[in-house]
């Protein structure tokens, strides 16, 4: 658990499209709105499209703080949200997914597609290799995330990575439990 006074900043991973099952809306908007409730900043991709832009509305619309970031490239495919509290704009991926990770305290990933796996992966791996420290989540809605899980369980099995892969971030199934875990 992670003590709600040492943490400032929440980034999160999610899609640039809502996906197919309403819930997962939901849950960004209830995202959103829970970060500024606890008086969190938001840090995510800068986009106003998909689950991405959902939960910045919802950060704003609540009054709470958001930092964006965004590489140039996708200022126009992803709508880059310049009315942030603070927008940042990159050269390119990388660069984008490190500002986003060394302005944030915890890290969870809401559902999305390849960019959000690539996302999930580098601080998962920068947090096996010792690199940081900082708790990572997975939010679960409606079991988006049970085919990963087996899978990461599967390279476990395999002899890929060591049972210690499966204590290096936390699967959480709703908003409400994820701020249970971090403000409690």
């Amino acid at each position: 658990m992670t003590n709600l006074h040492e943490t400032r900043s929440v980034c999160v991973f999610c899609g640039s499209r809502f996906g197919c099952d309403p819930a997962y809306r939901t849950a960004a908007n209830q995202l959103g709105k829970s970060l500024a409730d606890k008086g969190l900043r938001l840090v995510y991709g800068a986009g106003d499209v998909g689950l991405m832009g959902e939960v910045a509305n919802a950060t704003q619309a609540a009054g709470g703080e958001t930092f964006g970031v965004i590489p140039v490239h996708l200022m126009d495919m992803e709508v880059g949200k310049r009315d942030l509290s603070s927008f940042v704009i990159t050269e390119n991926m990388h660069e984008r997914k490190k500002v986003m990770f060394m302005n944030a305290d915890i890290i969870v990933t809401l559902p999305g597609g390849a960019g959000s796996l690539d996302e999930f992966f580098e601080v998962l791996t920068w947090k096996q290799l010792g690199l940081h420290d900082k708790p990572v989540y997975l939010l679960n809605i409606n079991g988006y995330w049970d085919p990963l899980l087996v899978l990461i369980r599967h390279q476990v099995a395999q002899g890929f990575a060591d049972e210690s892969m499966l204590s290096l971030f936390k699967n959480v199934d709703t908003v409400g439990h994820f701020m249970a875990e971090i403000t409690d």
